[in-house]
């Protein structure tokens, strides 16, 4: 068995306190912690804007302001600007084209509205007061022009939609009709005849004026896309002549389609579909820098959402079209054009970190440029420096900036957080897993923690997803280990960041491969470290890793002292009917709807394993989770109590797939460390 023993130390020694000056991490402690949004870049890289949320526990929500910060001047501190009522939010920031003002959306006037401050400092200006939120907007660069989007009827002229709005008199009750899919998306019951829909508005002396036209009047679907998509769907041309973005067209059975594609709106007609030749997912329209070239990323399988997306470069003024860097095996997670228009700067998954590469456009050639840790909204400066954010499972995101081959911290957001919570070791390792191919994982506890440790077994959602070296507000690693036990995480055949092929591996073998890894990944994460009591262990998952809690209790009945299971799959007939986005259930097993091929899914079904259940299970499920819809979780449920096995249910009537509200993570939290105490220190407690 191949080992590798890694200590993952991301941070400032500000960070890394001593074990005596430092005590457990607590919910509450996650529940607060500063969270860094996108950050905009001035045109001549002077000046850096983002959005920090902080937390009102109070209020049970976050509030986002903004800071701005001087990237030319040494030792530079970041300062607060466009400061609002402390119970309003100001997120969303964006440069003008000449550097001069910044831009943003808040709800200081009642709703999200478009508001812009000097960025030497002054006082907030709001821009427009449209009838309805603004959901957000994209800045030509000539700055003539707006785009803004939002959720409006597809009968609207205008996004006021003062003149459109007609009452049905039909309508006598509280009912809504449909004719076809989706009836719900997410969390949300979708309002027939209205979609996400893009509007342009013209600008002068940099305000927006009227109410908009939209860039499509004959398109039925969502753009940006739902329930995720924002402004990494929409591309300006350098000359503002033209609006690239992706949108879904809704058929017959939307949730069977992944097909995105990439249209071109000019100023007049109606946009252009630029994909329309591949059915599966376009998305992440990116315009060089001269504007001869579109770069986008496009999967090859429809139907199939976590395809690999490859990185495809359009000619403009031709349409020719072809892939860079066919034979580089990685989903490119995000694309930015460099400065000079030579190069891709691109995230990707490889082996449990999400880094920053550059693309060569001329060989394909990828070259890493960051080390451990998660990257994200990656801003190319014009100097050829690159600002992005980073985390890791020892710390959320700050600001950082590449240049020259090294990386620079720019923000310390939580450090005076950090500082008093205990740091943790993270360690790699790897063995050979189902069918001898390598596999991947972590071991993760408390630096200085003494004797044996009751072992918590993280099973990561997808399936195609890692639970790799990222920090996360609702799985995270550092606080799962606080209370005195070590976790174990395993990327099982499945998982993203090792090549497609391995990704691939678990479509029509959901409780196979994927069960194996577990199997032999827990021993060998106790081989790796002694101190890791995997006889003292429970199981926990969410999503699919809930599928796989609900597996294990039927078929691999003996090996846990207790199972957490959130938001899993319990009967996956109901589930093919249940769910949402069909096109995800049917490509896992096998492209077929249920009544054509019931025998795959019965394979992996957990109901028809439960006779074999025996291992106390708490159930948590959200009310508004469309995606695994809570009567899973309930069923779960009603079999464990039906057959007499301890359990317990926590339902949250106000949270969907995940648990977003902070009073509800720190409930989430106290639930499950009572949960796992009970079981693994039956006589003592938490240490």
């Amino acid at each position: 068995m191949k080992k590798t023993l890694i200590a993952l130390a991301l941070g400032s020694a500000a960070l890394t306190p001593t074990i005596a000056e430092a005590r457990p991490m607590t919910a509450t402690d996650l529940a607060t912690m500063r969270r860094i949004g996108a950050p905009a870049t001035s045109p001549d890289g002077r000046w850096l804007v983002y959005q920090l949320r902080e937390t009102d526990l109070a209020a049970n929500k976050g509030r986002n302001h903004l800071w701005l910060l001087d990237l030319k001047a040494k030792n530079a501190a970041p300062v607060r600007i466009a400061s609002g009522p402390a119970d309003k939010s100001e997120h969303d920031p964006a440069f003008s084209a000449d550097g001069k003002w910044i831009y943003f959306l808040s709800d200081a006037g009642g709703s999200d509205q478009l508001w812009r401050v000097a960025a030497s400092g002054g006082a907030p200006e709001q821009l427009t007061s449209l009838s309805t939120d603004i959901g957000g907007f994209l800045l030509a660069p000539t700055g003539d022009r707006i785009a803004i989007w939002g959720d409006r009827p597809l009968d609207c002229t205008d996004y006021n939609c003062t003149a459109d709005a007609k009452p049905d008199a039909s309508k006598g009750g509280s009912g809504r009709t449909y004719d076809q899919l989706f009836v719900r998306h997410w969390d949300t019951w979708a309002e027939p005849g209205t979609r996400s829909r893009i509007f342009v508005l013209p600008m002068a002396d940099g305000k927006p004026s009227g109410a908009g036209v939209p860039v499509a009047t004959k398109l039925v679907g969502d753009a940006p896309s739902k329930p995720f998509g924002g402004s990494e769907e929409l591309a300006w041309s350098p000359d503002g002549k033209t609006l690239y973005f992706a949108l879904r067209e809704a058929g017959r059975i939307e949730p069977l389609s992944t097909n995105l594609d990439i249209f071109a709106a000019g100023p007049n007609g109606e946009p252009v579909n630029l994909t329309d030749a591949n059915d599966a997912t376009d998305t992440y329209p990116a315009v060089s820098p001269d504007g001869k070239w579109l770069a986008y990323a496009a999967m090859k399988r429809p139907r199939y959402e976590a395809d690999r997306l490859g990185i495809m470069l359009r000619n403009v003024a031709t349409g020719a079209t072809r892939e860079v860097a066919p034979n580089w095996d990685r989903s490119v997670g995000s694309i930015a054009w460099a400065a000079d228009g030579k190069s891709l700067l691109v995230t990707a998954g490889e082996v449990l970190d999400e880094p920053l590469f550059r693309i060569d456009i001329a060989t394909g050639k990828a070259t890493r440029l960051t080390e451990g840790g998660t990257v994200g909204n990656v801003k190319p400066l014009a100097d050829g420096s690159v600002v992005y954010t980073l985390n890791s499972i020892q710390a959320p995101d700050d600001l950082y900036r590449w240049k020259g081959g090294k990386s620079v911290r720019l923000t310390a957001v939580n450090a005076d957080k950090l500082k008093e919570i205990d740091p943790v070791s993270v360690k790699r390792f790897s063995f050979a897993g189902a069918n001898g191919d390598t596999v991947w994982g972590q071991i993760i506890k408390t630096e200085g923690a003494a004797g044996k440790l009751p072992v918590e077994l993280l099973v990561h959602g997808g399936p195609q997803g890692s639970f790799g070296n990222s920090w996360s507000y609702r799985w995270n690693p550092k606080l799962f280990v606080a209370p005195g036990y070590a976790a174990v995480t395993i990327d099982f055949h499945g998982s993203t960041g090792y090549g497609q092929a391995f990704t691939d591996s678990i479509n029509k073998d959901w409780g196979g491969k994927p069960l194996q890894d577990l199997k032999l990944g827990l021993p060998a994460a106790a081989r790796e470290d002694p101190q890791l009591d995997i006889d003292n262990a429970c199981a926990l998952g969410g999503s699919y890793g809930g599928y796989m809690m609900n597996w294990i209790e039927g078929n691999w009945p003996d090996r846990f002292k207790c199972i957490v299971m959130h938001d899993g799959v319990f009967d996956a007939r109901a589930m093919a009917y249940e769910t949402e986005e069909l096109w995800f259930d049917e490509w896992e097993h096998g492209g077929h709807p249920y009544y054509e091929a019931p025998q795959e899914y019965e394979k992996w079904n957990p109901v028809n394993f439960v006779d074999k259940w025996k291992t106390p299970m708490l159930v948590i499920h959200g009310e508004k989770d469309f995606r695994i819809p809570y009567t899973q979780g309930l069923a779960a449920f009603t079999a464990l109590q039906r057959r007499d096995i301890p359990s317990r249910l926590l339902i949250f009537p106000d949270e969907n797939h995940w648990v977003l509200k902070p009073r509800n993570s720190i409930q989430w939290y106290s639930e499950v460390f009572a949960w796992l105490d009970r079981w693994l220190r039956p006589s003592g407690g938490s240490q």
